[in-house]
């Protein structure tokens, strides 16, 4: 078994090295310029009807859907970064996904321009130009409020046991990992999808609501190692948050950035909180 895990946690740390090599960030963004303009010229190659009828019937008509297609992949992206985070730290996992929320949101408001005709009219645009306006400040709103979050973060291990905090490291990679081949098999699956001609916005929905519950696993297995009430509580409280989330991407226009910008201030309002009872605690102890 101890082999198994050193084997797991090996290849855990071999994906995150490569992850976040320089070179692989060079060719991510390559990938995401070709895909913009790969989307953009097989869009206008349908609409002067030079490709295949199947093909060009899998292919939207506006060209404003390669600008969706480069956030999409883009959002995908940060989602490996997500997955790596959750090892380093709860509160930065946390984090990353406000911060992946905050571009869903902008990606919203890009998904908007799928509803404006080429040229564009304006008597056809003053509806979604104004949930384009709700949903790009709700990003802008939860961007102002991570910084907010991330300054309050003081990324205290929950225990002093030096072994124990390690082994909580470990299960963490391999939630991590889990989360990875999840991630891959709930993409693979949208992509058979979109090529039978289903598409589907359920993907990060699905990914949310698999993050509540690896939430609270993690609250679980920390428990194994301090069952501290502020700690308990700031992780419970994170998975609180991570289900605002994911009632986020599934509410209607104005409801989703209340929720979310919501939610950003609950974890907030939760580290807050954590930081007093544990300087409180501190004090305490330090007097006994």
């Amino acid at each position: 078994m101890v082999v198994i895990l050193r084997r797991v946690v090996a290849l855990y740390d071999w994906l995150e090295h490569h992850w976040e090599h320089k070179r692989t960030e060079r060719i991510a963004a390559n990938l995401l310029i070709l895909a913009f303009a790969g989307s953009l010229a097989l869009i206008e190659l349908a609409r002067q009807g030079l490709l295949p009828a199947d093909v060009a019937a899998l292919l939207p008509k506006s060209h404003y859907y390669a600008i969706n297609t480069a956030l999409s992949m883009l959002l995908g992206l940060e989602v490996f970064g997500l997955v790596f985070s959750i090892a380093k730290s709860v509160s930065v996992s946390v984090g990353k996904q406000f911060e992946i929320l905050s571009l869903i949101l902008l990606r919203h408001s890009f998904t908007e321009l799928v509803h404006f005709n080429e040229p564009l009219v304006w008597a056809e645009a003053s509806q979604p130009v104004l949930y384009m306006l709700a949903y790009a400040g709700g990003g802008l709103s939860i961007f102002l409020l991570l910084g907010v979050y991330y300054k309050l973060q003081h990324h205290r291990a929950i225990t002093r046991d030096m072994e124990a905090a390690a082994d909580f490291i470990v299960f963490k990679k391999i939630i991590s990992l889990l989360l990875l081949l999840i991630f891959l098999v709930i993409g693979a699956a949208d992509g058979v999808k979109y090529l039978n001609g289903n598409a589907t916005n359920e993907f990060f929905s699905l990914f949310y609501t698999i993050l509540i519950f690896s939430d609270v696993l993690i609250v679980l297995i920390s428990l194994r190692y301090s069952s501290s009430y502020p700690v308990v509580f700031r992780n419970s409280g994170f998975a609180v948050a991570t289900l605002l989330i994911r009632l986020t991407l599934t509410a209607p226009p104005y409801f989703s950035v209340l929720l979310g910008i919501g939610a950003i201030a609950f974890a907030i309002g939760i580290t807050f909180a954590y930081n007093r009872f544990d300087n409180a605690e501190m004090q305490r102890s330090a007097h006994i």
